[in-house]
């Protein structure tokens, strides 16, 4: 039965039985953060094999012939680009090998973007005023946040479990020039988890922007993150782009953050010969090249893009069990209520739930008294506004299982009691 069509005292006693059960929670003295997609210690153990393939004794000469100890290939080394380009399925010239993040590749493009322009520009995008930005959503927080730092005006435009509305992309960009870019999370998207489809892959390539410097920002983050055996499959964007002639609008990134080690993985920027010959000319000026060392230490651990696909099986082995754990958890704890909804994913690092409309920050705010950090409410829109408060995300993969059960089975409590609060008042 649904909070609205419970009677006074039946909507009370439904509200006391959560309360109570709330205050038992609060009671166990919990401490969990699940505020963020980390990977627990025993996926970071995976690859501590890592760190024992170079050393004093061991060839550090690429096969390019490059000392990786030196200076120089600013683009980075030949085995991490081959790998990378297995991935992605593009050619190695397409590759800029960075650091660690590739949020901080993203971070760059935009800069660079709002500074210099890009390949096409007829001005730097900070000098178009009033230009803006679209943001499927929900969305990732730090790309909203990359944006609203250089000012950009943030457009939102709905997720389908297709990919964003295109219509209202393909209007957008196409009609008014002031549209400079859009992020994408085209794979198993952050937090909804889904994919693209192939229509979808094709309308972004076949977009015909009123502005010729536009950008799609193809945040590929997750390509090799399945949770299940038979794994979804993504359509080549640039295959599809050299169909229509826009190789140029496409940036794609990736990297192997939650791979390898979180904090000192390799990441990529993949793009058109024309945009890779534009920001290696402003590149060589800021950096004489990334860790050589770190790139050739992950081809050797790897050996191949197989080998970075069979080192996946094992991060699914630690990961699939938490996923379905908080997929049974939910559906025990809300499943006959009508008062949660949220996607089952086949990768990725996020459920993404919807509360009723209004609850979502006390949601989350009740779970933070009680012990547990979410992600907070609003995160996954532009400025922090989600203008219906009820998307949340919750990321199962740091806590050990006996946690994440304790974490979501509070987690259900707290929506109830903040549905069940809301219904009160909006009868007073």
């Amino acid at each position: 039965m649904s909070l609205k069509n419970m009677s006074d005292s039946e909507l009370k006693s439904f509200r006391d039985k959560a309360a109570s059960e709330y205050e038992a929670f609060k009671g166990e003295g919990l401490k969990l953060d699940m505020s963020r997609g980390k990977p627990c210690p025993e996926q970071l153990e995976l690859s501590m094999p890592l760190l024992d393939i170079l050393n004093s004794s061991s060839n550090l000469i690429d096969e390019g012939g490059v000392d990786v100890r030196n200076y120089g290939q600013l683009t980075g080394i030949t085995e991490t680009k081959r790998i990378f380009a297995d991935i992605l399925g593009i050619s190695p010239e397409m590759i800029i090998v960075g650091g660690s993040s590739s949020l901080n590749l993203m971070y760059d493009a935009v800069a660079r973007a709002v500074q210099f322009g890009v390949y096409g520009s007829e001005k730097p995008w900070g000098k178009c005023e009033g230009a803006k930005f679209l943001c499927p959503v929900p969305g990732y927080d730090r790309h909203f946040s990359i944006t609203e730092t250089f000012g950009f005006e943030m457009i939102n435009i709905p997720m389908t479990p297709t990919g964003p509305d295109m219509d209202m992309v393909e209007k957008l960009v196409n009609g008014d020039p002031t549209v400079k870019g859009i992020w994408c999370v085209p794979m198993y998207s952050n937090p909804d988890g889904y994919t693209y489809s192939d229509e979808t892959v094709k309308r972004f390539a076949a977009l015909k922007p009123a502005a010729p410097d536009f950008r799609i920002f193809w945040d590929n983050a997750y390509c090799v993150h399945h949770l299940k055996d038979e794994h979804e499959s993504l359509l080549n964007i640039f295959d599809e782009a050299k169909k229509t002639g826009n190789e140029d609008m496409i940036f794609e990134f990736a990297s192997t953050s939650k791979i390898t080690f979180a904090g000192a993985g390799v990441s990529v920027l993949a793009a058109s010969e024309n945009n890779v010959k534009q920001i290696i000319s402003l590149l060589e000026i800021q950096n004489i090249s990334y860790d050589k060392m770190n790139q050739l230490r992950h081809a050797r651990f790897f050996g191949n893009a197989d080998g970075l696909r069979a080192h996946m099986e094992k991060h699914k082995a630690i990961l699939a069990p938490k996923f379905d754990l908080v997929n049974e958890t939910l559906k025990a704890g809300m499943g006959d209520t009508g008062l949660l909804s949220w996607n089952v994913p086949n990768g990725g690092y996020f459920i993404s739930v919807n509360t009723p409309e209004g609850c979502a920050k006390e949601t989350v705010r009740l779970c933070k008294e009680a012990g547990v950090v979410l992600t907070g409410a609003g995160a996954t829109y532009p400025y922090k506004k989600d203008p219906k408060d009820c998307n949340i995300r919750l990321s199962p993969s740091f806590p050990s299982l006996a946690d994440l059960k304790k974490a979501t089975e509070l987690f259900c409590v707290c929506v109830k009691l903040a549905a069940a609060e809301k219904e009160i008042a909006d009868r007073k």
